[in-house]
Formats: C-alpha cells, structure tokens, sequence
C-alpha cells in the first residue's frame, strides 16, 4: 500500500494531466461533466 507521501504525489500527479490536457485544449471553459470525463480518461489510462 502506497504511503501518504507516494498518495500525494500521485494526486498532483493526475492534477498535472488535467492541467496538461486542458491546456492543450482551445477551450476557454468547461462544464462539470467534461471535467469529470476527462479525469475518468486518467483514471482509465492508470489502471
């Protein structure tokens, strides 16, 4: 089991792909639902 250290890091760690993945976006803002979609995409890609 990760410790609470490794647990923070990987949390920051799928706030930077989201921020990545908006970034790269030409959206200037999102819904609530497409901010869940995206997160679920890192989910999916980390299992």
């Amino acid at each position: 089991m990760p410790t609470e250290s490794e647990m923070k890091r990987i949390d920051l760690a799928m706030l930077y792909e989201l921020r990545l993945i908006i970034n790269e976006s030409e959206k200037d803002s999102y819904t609530k639902t497409e901010i869940m979609e995206l997160l679920d995409q890192i989910a999916i890609t980390k299992k």
